[in-house]
């Protein structure tokens, strides 16, 4: 799953880690390997070659909202540090199933079905609850980034309230909408 920041990524991790036989990292004896990439830490030096034996899947988030989360954090986050670029050179590359953090939260059930199936997995309700808490599998980031997703047992309600983006960054996010849209067109939809 490639992912930028701030688009409910870990939540989803924590949503395919509730899939029974399904382990978010990787070892030895299970069905699925579910692997959580950052988009943004694909770096210009980092080699391509390892990809085209993955299967992807996109998740994305309306730039809007993934900076005004972000610069909450960071400041003065860059195109670089949102990952849109990076998940359209991959799924130029190399394709997958898109989802939308939005369409995520309105329709977890119907998203994570279209999901399952577009990857040729079983969808299991498990999926849409889990047990609130740190995990072995979180990673160097969690102090930083899972306060809420720690808190969390199951998807969060999605909220319409439109994110405030500083003046400031309005240019960052009209650079990251056409990555966004190019990517945005491709997306799972909801069935409500």
């Amino acid at each position: 799953m490639w992912s930028g920041p701030r688009n409910i990524s870990t939540a989803l991790m924590r949503s395919f880690g509730a899939r029974p036989r399904t382990l978010v990292v990787d070892e030895p004896g299970v069905e699925l390997y579910y692997q959580k990439h950052m988009a943004h830490h694909l770096l210009p030096g980092v080699g391509r070659e390892w990809l085209g034996a993955l299967r992807h899947a996109y998740l994305l988030r309306d730039p809007v909202h993934v900076i005004a989360s972000y610069a909450k954090v960071r400041g003065e986050p860059t195109l670089d540090d949102l990952g849109y670029g990076q998940q359209v050179e991959i799924f130029r590359a190399h394709g997958g199933p898109v989802v939308d953090a939005a369409d995520v939260l309105r329709d977890p059930a119907g998203v994570l079905r279209q999901l399952c199936a577009a990857l040729g997995l079983g969808y299991d309700p498990a999926m849409l609850t889990w047990p609130a808490g740190r995990r072995d599998t979180d990673g160097v980031w969690a102090p930083h980034w899972y306060a809420a997703v720690e808190r969390s047992t199951g998807f969060a309600p999605y909220d319409p309230t439109p994110a405030d983006v500083p003046d400031r960054l309005r240019p960052l996010v009209e650079a990251a909408r056409p990555y966004y849209d190019e990517l945005a067109a491709h997306r799972l939809r909801p069935t409500l």
